[in-house]
């Protein structure tokens, strides 16, 4: 993988803040050394997670966003390394691994597009001929070895890598019949736009034309921002359901935890990965950021209602930003994560 960057153990406790009578995550987190090869090292590990980032916004940008999806994995790590040790949760159940770094993609291309145009063709395939390339093989290589892959984004384009080297390592060691898998994903947008080229709204859509996601259920979609061509295309499609926003929360046909329990419902035939938009979240620094969405604590609620599911594929939470392109800034959505990666792994493990 060209574009990763492996973390020694060093690395990670130099951005942990070590204090005397306390163990920091950060202290108990596990490492693989770069130069070595990957599967055979996680094969030997005991750890169940497989943590690591994909901090770009190649595909934010391609598909008309605000740049900034790049700058929530620092914040992140930051946080994350310097929660406390405890009983639920020591840190030795986690392998830290590292980040991906594209940012010489979008060098090349901001310097060499001549049009607005020409520029998003070149993100689209920058994101469909190296990022897709490279974070669905290391994906693979996770599940491979028994491990669950946790990303941390950059952009929702992300999700079709996790799907596709999700399903592949699943189905090469069994646990998965076919090389597929179903998904839930709490959003404000379906991001099953039409296949014009890779970008962040349109992942879930080229993974299940690829049969490589079976069934799909989606929760808190806002009716003001899901086109009605695209709204038809879920309707129409039986291995998809979802649930709005409005529902939930206006019309109040359904609570918030009934409407995620129904999605797991829908998709516990198989294993299923479990994806969080940090964009449905209200006012959380994001590309497409609304005053409008779940609490925080629903998103923390979700994390645990999903890691109680004995199938997990995955975990991946995207879009989230600590500053924006359009010079809006955000600390706090590091920290966001951080809490709620640690809600999910502590309720997987217990």
């Amino acid at each position: 993988m060209k574009h990763f960057r492996y973390y020694s153990k060093q690395d990670i406790l130099n951005i942990t803040q070590l204090r005397r009578y306390e163990t920091k995550l950060g202290e108990k987190m596990r490492s693989v050394e770069g130069d070595k090869d990957l599967a055979a090292q996680l094969a030997d590990s005991s750890a169940r997670f497989v943590l690591f980032g994909i901090p770009e916004d190649v595909g934010v940008r391609a598909n008309h966003g605000i740049g900034g999806a790049d700058s929530a994995w620092v914040p992140f790590l930051k946080a994350m390394v310097n929660v406390q040790s405890c009983d639920r949760f020591t840190g030795d159940e986690v392998i830290l691994l590292g980040h991906f770094d594209f940012s010489d993609i979008e060098q090349v291309i901001d310097a060499n597009a001549k049009s607005y145009e020409e520029r998003i063709d070149a993100l689209r395939h920058a994101v469909s001929n190296i990022i897709d390339e490279e974070v669905e093989g290391l994906v693979k290589t996770i599940t491979a070895s028994g491990k669950i892959p946790v990303a941390i984004g950059g952009g929702h384009n992300n999700v079709y890598p996790v799907i596709k080297g999700s399903a592949k390592g699943l189905n090469k060691t069994g646990k998965a019949e076919k090389p597929r898998i179903n998904a839930v994903n709490v959003d404000a947008h379906a991001d099953y736009r039409i296949s014009e080229g890779r970008h962040s709204g349109n992942g879930f859509r080229y993974a299940i034309e690829e049969s490589y996601l079976r069934k799909y259920a989606v929760v808190g979609l806002h009716e003001n921002y899901n086109s009605q061509s695209m709204m038809d295309d879920l309707y129409s499609n039986m291995n998809i359901q979802y649930v709005s926003f409005e529902d939930i929360f206006i019309h109040e046909k359904m609570n918030f935890r009934q409407a995620v329990a129904q999605a797991f419902n829908f998709t516990d035939d198989d294993y299923t990965g479990v994806d969080l938009d940090l964009d449905a979240i209200r006012e959380t620094l994001s590309s497409a950021m609304s005053p409008v969405g779940i609490t925080a604590i629903h998103a923390r609620q979700y994390m645990v209602f999903a890691a109680a599911n004995p199938k997990i594929a995955y975990l991946h939470i995207c879009e989230g930003a600590a500053k924006l392109d359009d010079g809006r800034t955000d600390e706090k959505t590091g920290k966001l994560i951080a809490y709620l990666v640690t809600d999910f792994i502590k309720s997987a493990l217990s």
